[in-house]
């Protein structure tokens, strides 16, 4: 019986060869110190290797030389490359994984033996695809980067008293409804569809208003976008576009302006901790939006918004929801 790839093939197969140098090696032939070197390791995410066994490949190497190469240069100090490294790293580890599973469902085969010649199905395919893939990966990469830098630009050409870490967004919260419920009932293979379902409904939704998806947990989905038009109008397609497919329960919105703090790709402060909260007030298939959001879209004509019971949070005081609706439905208060 033909064995399957163990790690060692894996990484000469996906790396472009094998593990050749020790760290004192790859170390000295890269140029950086060794205090770096292990910081930039950390920060990617790799598991400490040990000083004696060859653990680090020709792309290893080079990879550390270009990073010693912008420390030398003066483009980024010890602290900025490490900051990337981790930026960088934490990305790809999830992009990673999600990539492992999609691969994964593509490969397998339970009825047939993995194929020693060609390293076992799943290795021999990200094999196959690895240039096609590493060319997109790039283009896609300068996209969002100049998306974001575009976006940056915008913000701190508004306002004078904006940084470019903090500013004002907008900010929302998609939950499925019963998800615990949902969970009991289904099987492991049932709620991965479930899930995936709702996430790649959501991202679609989110991306083709103008808006940004910032993570996804599972039941939940948080998203920002930069005006109240394109707020109200993902909200309200996630409100009734999920929900249109059956395996999907109904989806509650919850989205708030205010500033917020931009950190690691990630979204913190009060704004988003009101977004959060008014999701959990929400109804089934409905939207509530916090005052702030509701006075700048009370003169749009395609939306409607109306005040409902206002509630206390924890750690927010007393909040005012409105519901957000289409200026063509129903216009009777919600009483929540």
């Amino acid at each position: 019986m033909p064995s399957r790839p163990d790690p060692k093939e894996i990484e000469a197969v996906l790396l472009g060869g094998e593990a050749r140098y020790t760290r004192d090696e790859a170390v000295r032939l890269s140029g950086a110190s060794p205090e770096f070197a292990a910081r930039v390791w950390r920060a990617l995410g790799f598991a400490a290797r040990g000083d004696e066994a060859p653990a680090f490949t020709d792309s290893d190497v080079e990879a550390l030389r270009i990073t010693a190469g912008l420390l030398s240069s003066g483009l980024l100090d010890d602290d900025a490359a490490v900051r990337l490294a981790r930026a960088m790293g934490q990305t790809m580890t999830r992009l990673a994984e999600w990539q492992t599973s999609i691969l994964s469902t593509l490969s397998y085969a339970p009825e047939e033996e993995p194929d020693e010649k060609d390293l076992g199905s799943l290795v021999g395919l990200a094999g196959k695809l690895l240039p096609d893939v590493e060319k997109l990966l790039v283009h896609i990469w300068r996209r969002q980067l100049a998306a974001s830098a575009s976006r940056s630009l915008a913000v701190l050409g508004q306002k004078e008293d904006v940084s470019p870490n903090y500013f004002p967004l907008v900010v929302g919260f998609a939950d499925l409804v019963s998800f615990t419920t949902l969970s009991r009932e289904l099987d492991e293979v049932g709620l991965a569809d479930v899930v995936e379902g709702f996430e790649a409904t959501s991202a679609d939704i989110v991306a083709s208003s103008g808006g940004r998806v910032v993570k996804t947990l599972g039941d939940e989905i948080l998203y920002v976008t930069d005006t109240p038009g394109q707020a109200a109008e993902i909200a309200l397609q996630l409100a009734d576009g999920v929900k249109t497919h059956v395996e999907v329960p109904d989806v509650r919105v919850g989205i708030a302006y205010g500033p917020v703090l931009a950190v690691l790709g990630d979204v913190f402060g009060t704004t988003v901790n009101r977004a959060s909260r008014l999701t959990s007030f929400a109804r089934p298939g409905t939207v509530l939006v916090d005052d702030a959001l509701a006075a700048l879209l009370k003169d749009e004509s395609a939306y409607q918004v109306v005040a409902v019971r206002a509630r206390h949070a924890h750690g927010l005081g007393q909040l005012q929801p409105y519901a957000l609706r289409r200026s063509f439905e129903a216009s009777a208060p919600q009483r929540g």
